[in-house]
């Protein structure tokens, strides 16, 4: 997985150097190209030129390309296409497709490819036509230029790209709920997990049935969502940056508008260098923490935090095995969400270490932009253009770590599980 996500990254690297590309004569440098499309692939959105602007209508189109292929999943989308031509999966191909959808079972490969074949093109078709309806009545937008513009944002939407055909990214709709509610509807849904998806599909009706996956899922995003909201509200209500240029209908549209983003989307409707530094440090947390497993968002999943909460909240009450939702968590789960968050940790920490070696900006923006990259969500106080060469190759890595390094662990330590056939004397060090 790796190597395909890069061989694609060189690939759109190449093509938006060409001449077609850029807006202006000549083409792209390396660097410029190479940062892009790193971004499209794994669907952050961070940028070091605006879009809008100096890429033209190929290049942009290269770029919506980039970020769909980064979003649907490169093996999954090879996988399908076999699954297409063949009407029949071979067992490695099932095996690889399923470490990619974490799958819970073999047999759902499968099913869960066309669903999210399926799901993909419904939801980016639907977002398109209201998007380019209201852009084409309420903006006086051209058909062509509205079905262009819902487009671009449908479908950097469910991908979690954050792109935007717009310099000021959703700004100019910050008042416009019928803009930014589809646009944050098809971020939630592609921020889900096609797992949860596949399962909602047939069990919607009977939430006791429905897996610990899904329900952690389903319930640590409604909590995180309505948290990011609440918190957004109460430290930029009265920002003159932010929140404080809106009624109370407006506030509430833009603290959830961000309180969704940030959770790996990576659009903005309100200036995120204006935000008090409460806000900066709560968008933090959401950017760390991600979406959905196997969907098109990014951090170390809300699973794998809830988890590790449910493993605290035990060892709090003393109790042997660690619980949710009447459901025991196994060990070899608690070490695989361990593990993903300390090297999640290691990664973020690292990354900021590195940039204020080689830049002069302030912590805070440097730790904001280190995991925005991270967590793929594209948000920034306005540094990324102003970084170094040197910086814009860590903010690279970072985000290439963040689409598919997570993963390819994650899918490592289950498939290299096994038992020893002798333990060690225990002992127990002093904790705490």
């Amino acid at each position: 997985m790796p190597l395909a996500f890069l061989f694609v990254i060189l690939a759109g690297t190449a093509l938006l150097m060409l001449p077609i590309s850029r807006a202006d004569p000549g083409g792209a440098p390396l660097l410029t190209a190479l940062f892009t499309a790193a971004s499209a692939v794994c669907v952050t959105g961070l940028i070091v030129q605006d879009t809008p602007t100096y890429w033209s209508g190929f290049g942009q189109g290269v770029i919506l390309v980039l970020f769909q292929i980064g979003g649907f999943g490169i093996m999954t989308g090879a996988t399908l296409l076999g699954l297409l031509v063949t009407r029949k999966l071979k067992l490695s191909r099932r095996l690889i497709a399923q470490a990619e959808t974490k799958s819970l079972m073999l047999g759902d490969v499968a099913a869960i490819l066309r669903l999210i074949l399926l799901v993909t093109v419904t939801i980016e078709m639907l977002t398109t036509a209201v998007l380019a309806w209201r852009l084409r009545y309420a903006y006086d937008y051209g058909w062509s230029d509205a079905l262009w513009h819902g487009l671009f944002q449908a479908v950097s939407a469910f991908n979690n790209a954050g792109f935007s055909t717009y310099s000021d990214s959703l700004s100019g709709f910050a008042l416009d709920p019928i803009v930014l509610i589809p646009i944050m509807t098809a971020v939630v849904i592609g921020g889900l997990g096609f797992p949860v998806i596949f399962e909602l599909r047939y069990g919607m009706r009977h939430p006791a049935r429905w897996s610990i996956h899904t329900k952690i899922t389903l319930f640590g995003t409604a909590f995180l969502l309505i948290a990011g909201l609440v918190a957004t509200a109460a430290y930029e209500w009265s920002n003159p940056a932010t929140l404080g240029l809106f009624e109370w209908p407006g506030k509430l549209l833009n603290a959830g508008t961000h309180s969704v983003m940030a959770r790996t989307a990576g659009f903005n409707s309100i200036d995120i260098a204006g935000m008090r530094i409460e806000t900066l440090a709560v968008t933090y947390a959401l950017m760390l923490i991600g979406g959905g497993s196997a969907g098109t968002a990014g951090g170390i999943k809300v699973t794998t935090f809830f988890l590790l909460g449910f493993v605290v909240w035990a060892e709090i009450r003393g109790q042997t095995d660690s619980t949710a939702f009447r459901r025991r968590i196994g060990s070899a789960v608690q070490r695989q969400a361990l593990t993903i968050v300390l090297l999640a940790v290691g990664a973020v920490g690292g990354g900021v270490l590195i940039l204020l070696s080689v830049t002069s900006f302030a912590l805070q923006d440097v730790l904001f932009e280190v995991v925005s990259a991270f967590g793929t969500v594209g948000l920034s106080t306005g540094i990324t253009a102003d970084l170094p060469p040197a910086g814009q190759l860590v903010i690279i890595v970072l985000m290439f770590v963040g689409r598919v390094g997570t993963i390819t662990i994650a899918s490592a330590l289950a498939l290299r599980e096994r038992n020893e056939p002798f333990r060690y004397p225990e002992e127990r060090p002093i904790v705490g």
